[in-house]
C-alpha cells in the first residue's frame, strides 16, 4: 500500500522521507535550470532557445496535471471500503463538515418571504439558503403587485434556528419573512395536497371548515347564517367572488350565508384566495352530503342500537326525541330556557358546523344526538341522550367517536361545557383516558381533553369510550 493511498483516521498519511525527497528534487532542479539559462543566454540563438524551453516545459506541466487529475484520485482497485470520491476536481484539505453533519439530524421549516419582482431575487435567495447548507425540498411563488411572495419548505440542519433563517433571508432581499416548523405531513407538493383536500371535501360537507384550515394553515374559520329576507341572498358587503383583505376573506357559503376566514400573523395572498374560493364552489355544485355508513352496537343489556352521521334531513326524528326527553335533561343540555332547544338543532345538524353523531334503535327512532361543532379555532363536544336510554352507554359510545374525528381532523384539543351536576357528562370524559382540564367559567364547567393532533389519541379516545362501555356492561349486568 503506497503512502498516498494509506489512511489514518480518514486523511492521507504521508512519510516524511517523501518530503524530503521532494525537497532535493525541488533545489536541483532550480540549480540545473540556473546552470542551463546562464550557459544559453551568452549563445548566439539564447533568448530563442528559452522561448522554445519555456514553452516546453509549460506543456509538459500541462500533460502532468492533466494526468494526476485523471489517474492520481481514482480509488485502488482492491479498495472495497465504501468511501465516496470527493464531489469535486481537486482537493484543498480536509472538508469542514455541515452544521448538524456529525449526528445527521435535520429539520423542516416552512418559510414565506416576499422579493422584489425582479430577475436574480430568488437566486440571491437560494444562494444565501445554500450557504447555509439548507435544502430547498419545494418552492411556491404567489405574485403580487410590486413583488412576489416564495413560499419554501426547508430542511435544514437541526443546529441552525429559525432567527438564522431569516436572518440569511433578509440579508438577501426577503422582507415580511415568516417561519415555523413543518412535519413529515408537508412534504406532499401543493398539487397533491389540494386535490386531497377536494377528495375530502367531495365526500363529505363538514370537510369544508376542515380542508381550508389545512390549506391556509393556522387560522381562525366561522360560518355566519344567511340574512334574513331569502337563504339565497348575497349577504350584504360580500359580492359573489367573496372578497379578500389583507389578513382577511369572506367566501359566500353554499347555503347563503358567510364563509370568514382569519390569519391576523400573515396576510393572503391572491392566489390562496383562489383556491379558497375553488374549494368552496366545489362545496356549492356537490349539494349536501353526509357519509352513510352505520355501525350497529348491542348495549350491556342485549339492545340493539345503530351509530350513524346525520344533517338537517333527520331534523324531524331528532325535535321527536327533544319532545320525549325531560326539562332537566334539555336544561342540562343547553344551559339555558327549555323553550330554545328547538332552535338551536337546524343550526347544530348543518355540516357547516360539524359533525353530528345519531343513536337510533332498530325502528328508526333517534334516543341520543352526539355533536363535534368547529367554534372558529377550538372544537366543542356536546352530548344528549333521551332519558330512557341514560346510564346504558349510548353517551360514551357518541362521545368517543365523536373525540376519535377530532383527533383525525388534526385538533389539538377539544372541550365540553356541562354542569357540574352533570355526572354522566363528567364520567363520560373521563372515560376517554385523555389528559383533562378542568375550569368553571359563570357556573358551568368546561372540561377540555388534549389530544396533540396525534392518530394515537383517536385510538385512545375510541379506546377509552369501549373501555367505559364495558366497564358500565360490568355494573350493570345482563337480564
Amino acid at each position: 500500500m503506497s503512502d498516498v493511498t494509506r489512511a489514518r483516521h480518514g486523511r492521507p498519511a504521508h512519510h516524511w522521507r517523501r518530503d524530503l525527497v521532494e525537497l532535493a528534487a525541488l533545489f536541483t532542479a532550480v540549480a540545473v535550470a540556473d546552470a542551463v539559462a546562464n550557459l544559453i543566454g551568452h549563445g548566439p540563438d539564447g533568448p530563442e532557445l528559452l522561448v522554445v524551453s519555456a514553452v516546453v516545459l509549460a506543456a509538459t506541466a500541462a500533460f502532468h496535471t492533466w494526468w494526476a487529475r485523471r489517474h492520481g484520485h481514482a480509488p485502488p482497485a482492491h479498495d472495497t471500503g465504501g468511501a465516496r470520491p470527493p464531489s469535486s476536481g481537486t482537493e484543498t484539505g480536509p472538508a469542514t463538515p455541515a452544521p448538524g453533519a456529525a449526528t445527521g439530524r435535520s429539520a423542516l421549516w416552512r418559510m414565506r418571504t416576499t422579493v422584489k419582482d425582479e430577475p436574480g431575487s430568488l437566486a440571491a435567495l437560494c444562494t444565501a439558503l445554500a450557504g447555509r447548507r439548507v435544502d430547498i425540498l419545494s418552492l411556491q411563488t404567489h405574485p403580487l403587485g410590486e413583488g412576489t411572495v416564495d413560499e419554501f419548505l426547508l430542511r435544514a440542519p437541526a443546529e441552525l434556528e429559525g432567527s438564522d433563517l431569516t436572518g440569511a433571508v433578509a440579508l438577501a432581499g426577503g422582507t415580511d419573512t415568516w417561519i415555523e416548523r413543518a412535519d413529515a405531513h408537508d412534504l406532499v407538493d401543493a398539487p397533491t395536497r389540494v386535490l386531497g383536500l377536494a377528495a375530502r371535501t367531495a365526500q363529505d360537507a363538514a370537510e369544508l371548515p376542515l380542508a381550508l384550515r389545512q390549506l391556509l394553515g393556522r387560522c381562525t374559520i366561522r360560518s355566519l347564517p344567511a340574512t334574513p329576507g331569502g337563504s339565497h341572498r348575497v349577504p350584504e358587503g360580500v359580492p359573489v367572488e367573496g372578497a379578500l383583505e389583507d389578513t382577511v376573506m369572506r367566501l359566500r357559503a353554499p347555503e347563503g350565508g358567510v364563509i370568514t376566514v382569519e390569519r391576523p400573523y400573515l396576510p393572503f395572498t391572491p392566489t390562496e384566495f383562489a383556491r379558497a374560493r375553488a374549494l368552496v364552489e366545489l362545496d356549492a355544485r356537490l349539494g349536501p352530503r353526509i357519509p352513510r355508513g352505520r355501525d350497529v352496537l348491542t348495549l350491556p343489556e342485549g339492545s340493539d342500537i345503530t351509530v350513524r352521521r346525520v344533517d338537517t334531513g333527520d331534523l324531524p326524528a331528532a325535535r321527536a326525541m327533544h319532545d320525549r326527553c325531560s326539562p332537566q335533561t334539555l336544561r342540562m343540555r343547553y344551559h339555558g330556557p327549555v323553550g330554545d332547544a328547538d332552535r338551536y338543532l337546524n343550526h347544530l345538524l348543518s355540516p357547516r358546523f360539524g359533525r353530528t353523531l345519531a343513536a337510533q334503535t332498530a325502528s328508526g327512532r333517534i334516543v341520543g344526538l352526539g355533536h363535534l361543532l368547529w367554534d372558529g379555532d377550538e372544537t366543542e363536544v356536546a352530548l344528549i341522550v333521551e332519558d330512557a336510554w341514560q346510564h346504558r352507554g349510548v353517551g360514551g359510545e357518541l362521545l368517543g367517536r365523536l373525540v376519535a374525528m377530532a383527533a383525525e381532523a388534526g385538533c389539538a384539543h377539544v372541550y365540553a361545557v356541562t354542569q357540574a351536576s352533570n355526572t354522566a357528562m363528567v364520567a363520560a370524559m373521563r372515560g376517554l383516558g385523555l389528559p383533562l382540564d378542568y375550569q368553571v367559567e359563570e357556573g358551568t364547567l368546561v372540561i377540555t381533553a388534549r389530544l396533540d393532533g396525534a392518530p394515537a389519541a383517536a385510538r385512545a379516545a375510541d379506546r377509552g369510550a369501549h373501555e367505559a362501555w364495558e366497564e358500565r356492561g360490568r355494573r350493570i349486568g345482563r337480564p
